[in-house]
């Protein structure tokens, strides 16, 4: 294969014809928290836990003003906001609006892919009401979403899915803005690689190889970067061209479904751990009862009290069936881990190799 060739569903040239939207609504939670307290408006509001090993799960624009972002412990967040107002999440609630957005969506295409409750790509480059401009349905879709349910989204348009995330991000909050096929490589020079969707883990390692911006990294030939990052090289080699072959699949199927619980206390006795991890058990298999799914492979999530964190995993050749199967293979995989030196402040249990029967389950975490 060329350096110039196609690799692995991308190419240079096919898809520039494709509109693809991205929308993110803006600090999803906490807005609305906002919205439905009148008395939090205009207030730095953080989603999550207050006690002392609580974490942010979202914060309000007021909020990251002071520099609190969601995954950080919340006594941090509240050293950097001393005026931080707490409120627990109320998952039944966001999950609702979600669907009451996705609506919105399906007025103008059928080919939506969710990404989680406040974030999903829409494919309209055939729409069902004939507009021809992807901007004007970006538009009208933030309109309705800020009439009906009184929340603002960022609205990002391009040609792939890959540049439109990234345009949704340029103008938030409350943004929309579009990068054109002529814009697109251009574009992607001059960000820092850390802002590309999904190179986020591999930032340090690229920027150890000097690759700090899209134009490093479009400066590296395949051959150089399937060395250094193995699979998704060519991701990364395409996406610094402005190139994303991906569709929008509008029968996504999440990957994996999965709970955690943060405790008040280190654990460091194996009875008190296995009791602890009852109630993520109980939240996944819920949830797969819920949408009719099934998984082969359990994950452990032991995150110790240096904050060290450590994943043990079994896959079956069939999927797990019952919720008393689960919880078996969650403890199979938890004992051997004691006694313990460090005491363990969060775990967690995830199922992935899913089979569904539902057609659509978009990723999202399940607090405890």
């Amino acid at each position: 294969m060329g350096a110039e060739e196609p690799a692995e569903g991308f190419s240079a040239e096919a898809g520039r014809s494709r509109k693809i939207i991205h929308i993110d609504m803006d600090a999803f939670y906490a807005s609305v928290e906002q919205r439905d307290n009148p008395e939090l408006r205009g207030k730095p509001v953080a989603v999550g836990g207050s006690r002392e090993r609580g974490v942010v799960m979202a914060a309000t624009y007021e909020a990251r003003k002071f520099g609190v972002h969601s995954a950080m412990p919340s006594v941090i967040a509240k050293r950097k906001c001393p005026d931080l107002i707490f409120v627990k999440p109320r998952f039944d609630a966001y999950k609702a609006i979600s669907l009451q957005i996705r609506e919105i969506f399906a007025e103008y295409t059928p080919i939506i892919e969710p990404l989680s409750l406040d974030e999903a790509y829409l494919d309209v480059t055939e729409n069902l009401k004939g507009i021809v401009l992807a901007t004007q349905i970006a538009e009208e879709i933030r309109t309705k979403i800020r009439a009906a349910i009184e929340l603002t989204a960022s609205a990002g348009v391009s040609y792939n899915k890959f540049l439109a995330k990234l345009a949704s991000d340029h103008r938030k909050p409350d943004g929309l803005f579009v990068i054109t096929p002529k814009m697109g490589p251009a574009f992607v020079e001059t960000l820092p690689v850390r802002r590309f969707h999904g190179v986020g883990p591999a930032t340090a390692k690229m920027s150890g190889l000097g690759i700090e911006t899209g134009l490093d990294l479009k400066g590296q030939t395949l051959e150089f970067l399937q060395q250094h990052f193995g699979k998704v090289s060519s991701y990364y080699y395409w996406a610094a061209r402005g190139v994303d072959e991906r569709p929008v699949r509008a029968d996504r199927i999440r990957k994996s479904v999965g709970a955690e619980n943060t405790f008040p206390a280190d654990l460091f006795v194996y009875e008190a751990a296995r009791d602890a991890l009852r109630e993520s058990i109980d939240k996944v298999w819920g949830y797969c009862e819920r949408f009719g799914i099934r998984g082969r492979t359990v994950t452990l999530k032991v995150k110790f009290a240096n904050f060290q964190i450590i994943t043990r995993s079994r896959t079956g050749q069939m999927p797990v069936r019952t919720r008393s199967e689960l919880e078996q293979l969650g403890d199979a995989l938890l004992e051997p881990l004691f006694p313990v030196v460090k005491g363990i402040r969060l775990l967690g249990i995830s199922m992935s190799s899913l089979a569904a029967e539902e057609a659509e389950h978009p990723e999202f975490s399940l607090p405890v």
